[in-house]
């Protein structure tokens, strides 16, 4: 009969193997980034300023400080720290961070260790000659044990389970990087908007203003009946409908004042003093460097989350094919027992085991197949799902490219309109009151004037939110220490 040494000997070689195989054996697929598609250069014509030259790193990191607005500046800064999108996004960082941690633990053994400490009592009554005899029995058993256990990677299925937390973990980076890329974005479109009510609101204004002092000169006219009543009433519903747009101007104002709030974690109204003197629409940097579509595709985080996805997916299809073959296991246990009158290392009682063990499901009606198909479609739709965020990402920078360009060319329009359309007010007042033209023409132009120079303003703020929109599509307003410096405060 072969003694327990024996076969503690015989089993050294089966646990030798496996080790050996777990060193070099993993099986599903190894991770291949999917080839690029990208264009060579832009099909839109770059307006000008704009070039296709590689984009400087820094220049785009804080690319709103090229819009040379302080008040921009800082409060970018105060949203990056305050915003709570960005704080639950540096969270699932950390979080991703600790399960990777988790995933890693799984390749080294785990042990547990018990104790215990159990006391009897027992009590026996017993009639001797006619008495009742009692007897009292009191114990105590000590028990002290350890176990532990190591599930031996022999085809690498931790191994591809702790490559697909890393992925995920890669992916939660990005995503925080997506994060603030839009939020540096919106919070300088909303500061844009902001100006630009601002901007808006003194033009009707100036113009509502000037649209009174013409109602009082009619009606001045027509006290001293030199004019009928026709003039009056035309200078009078010119005044009421330039009056009538400042509330919505108004509204909109304190929306976007709200808004920008919000966006850096604070409750609405607390800008409103900060911003309440009106300040110019910000001018955006004429000359830009926004390279060519690759080096954009490479930039822009929310393509890097979509191949990190990709990649950990890839992984998750490793697990699922690892799961086809044998599991392989070192298990040991040691006990001891006693009732410790001898103190706890005389225990009475003692006992130990060590040796390899193996597990392998060899009939399951073919569910573990099927999942390795399960994961592989899933891999499919994370591929297709990244070849589209490509091709969202081509598609939204030629968009703000263009209309760059086309709203530039409207606004050199917009201001020569203007030009004529304060020329021809005066020119129709200047008429109107040596009697050459009707009141109607000086009605007109008012309107055309306030019409003009409203459109123009709103094409400035356009034109600032276009070129913030080209910053965020081509990747700007991060860097990658970013997520580290975010997630490293807790």
């Amino acid at each position: 009969m072969m003694s327990r040494r024996q076969k503690q000997l015989k089993a050294i070689p089966i646990v030798l193997a496996a080790l050996l195989l777990g060193g070099c054996m993993t099986v599903g697929p190894d991770y291949a980034a999917p080839e690029s598609k990208a264009p060579a250069a832009w099909h839109a014509k770059l307006p000008d300023g704009l070039t296709s030259g590689a984009a400087d790193a820094g220049t785009l990191a804080a690319w709103w400080r090229g819009f040379g607005d302080p008040a921009l500046a800082t409060l970018i800064g105060e949203a990056v720290a305050g915003n709570l999108d960005l704080k639950t996004a540096a969270s699932r960082v950390r979080e991703a961070r600790a399960q990777l941690a988790i995933s890693r633990a799984d390749l080294f053994p785990t042990a547990d260790a018990s104790g215990s400490i159990t006391h009897g009592h027992t009590r026996t009554e017993s009639k001797v000659a006619g008495q009742t005899q009692v007897v009292r029995n009191e114990s105590s058993i000590y028990r002290a044990g350890f176990d532990a256990s190591w599930e031996i990677d022999v085809f690498g299925g931790t191994r591809r389970q702790v490559e697909a937390s890393g992925r995920d973990l890669e992916a939660q980076q990005a995503d925080f990087h997506d994060v603030l890329v839009s939020l540096v974005a919106e919070v300088a479109g909303e500061y844009v908007n902001v100006r630009a009510y601002q901007t808006r609101l003194d033009l009707a204004e100036a113009n509502l203003k000037m649209q009174k002092e013409t109602l009082e000169l009619v009606e001045s006219r027509f006290k001293a009946e030199l004019i009928n009543e026709l003039p009056v009433q035309q200078a009078r519903y010119t005044y009421e409908n330039t009056a009538a747009q400042i509330p919505t101007l108004r509204t909109g104002l304190e929306e976007s004042l709200n808004r920008l709030a919000i966006l850096l974690g604070e409750n609405p109204g607390a800008l409103h003093d900060r911003l309440a003197a009106h300040q110019p629409i910000p001018v955006a940097p004429d000359r830009l460097a926004v390279g060519v579509p690759s080096e954009a595709l490479r930039r822009r985080p929310d393509i890097r989350r979509a191949e990190m996805q990709l990649a950990a997916q890839t992984a998750r299809v490793g697990v699922a094919v690892a799961d086809l073959y044998p599991k392989f296991y070192l298990t040991g246990a040691a006990s001891r027992q006693g009732d410790g009158s001898a103190g706890f290392r005389e225990l009475a009682t003692s006992a130990y085991s060590f040796g390899p063990s193996v597990s392998w499901n060899i009939f399951d009606a073919g569910a573990l197949r099927q999942q390795v198909k399960v994961q592989n479609e899933i891999e499919e739709q994370y591929l297709l799902g990244y070849r589209s965020a490509v091709l969202d990402a081509l598609e939204e920078v030629e968009n703000k490219l263009y209309s760059i360009g086309q709203k530039r060319e409207r606004r050199g329009r917009l201001a020569n309109a203007v030009a004529a359309a304060r020329s021809a007010l005066e020119l129709a007042k200047a008429q109107y009151s040596v009697g050459q033209v009707d009141f109607t023409d000086v009605i007109s132009a008012e309107q055309s004037l306030l019409v003009y120079e409203d459109t123009l303003a709103q094409s400035d703020g356009q034109i600032a939110t276009d070129t913030i929109s080209l910053f965020k599509a081509i990747g700007g307003g991060w860097t990658p220490a970013d997520a580290n410096e975010r997630t490293a405060q807790k």
